[in-house]
This record gives structure tokens, sequence and C-alpha cells, in this order.
């Protein structure tokens, strides 16, 4: 795998940045009441789509919310066209992965504890 490019880290920050403001700004009753954290953005060399990793709590709801996400896509990503509308001239097409690291080190730590 190659090295991300100047451009691509700073598109990747900035999409992050946006997304993050977005999902604050719809807030957590707008997805079932869970608490939405984009962790990190990845854009692929030729910026025309985004791999977008996100921790949803509870992570009971997760897969639930993640669903409410994709349906919403196409007005997320019109409002992240929006946002970086001078910066960009293609706003990348975005997929949703739920990033479940916290889970992880939640599980090895009470494994740990026992």
């Amino acid at each position: 795998m190659e090295a991300e490019s100047t451009r691509q880290q700073k598109v990747a920050r900035q999409v992050l940045k946006d997304l993050s403001e977005i999902f604050r700004e719809r807030g957590m009753a707008a997805f079932n009441g869970a608490l939405i954290s984009v962790t990190s953005v990845r854009v692929t060399p030729d910026l025309a789509s985004a791999k977008v990793r996100l921790s949803i709590f509870p992570s009971e709801k997760a897969s639930a919310v993640l669903e409410m996400v994709e349906a919403a896509s196409r007005s997320i990503r019109g409002e992240l066209g929006r946002r970086v509308s001078k910066q960009l001239r293609v706003v990348p097409e975005l997929t949703y992965f739920i990033d479940d690291s916290l889970d992880y080190a939640g599980r090895i730590d009470s494994l740990l504890k026992k």
C-alpha cells in the first residue's frame, strides 16, 4: 500500500472535520439517540471516494444507526459539498464503516481484569 499524498491527507482531514460537525449539528435525536463520532477518513488517490469510520455509542445500536446514516447519505454528502465547495471540485463518494476499536479495547480490558 502506497503512502497517502499530502493532498489526500488534507482532503481527509477536511472531510473528517466537516462530517464531525454535520453529525454533531444533526444531533443524537436524528440518529435514534446515538452519539456518532468520525474516527478516521481515508481518501482514494483520485479524491473521488472516501472511507469513513464511525464510532457509535451505545455500540448496541451501531448497525441500526449505520443503516440510518447510509439512508441519509445523500443529504449528508450534499451538506458536505456545501461546506467544502471552496476547497474541492468534487465531493468524494462516502462509504461508511463501523469503527469498533473501542469495543475491542473494552473487551480486552474486561478479559484482563478476569
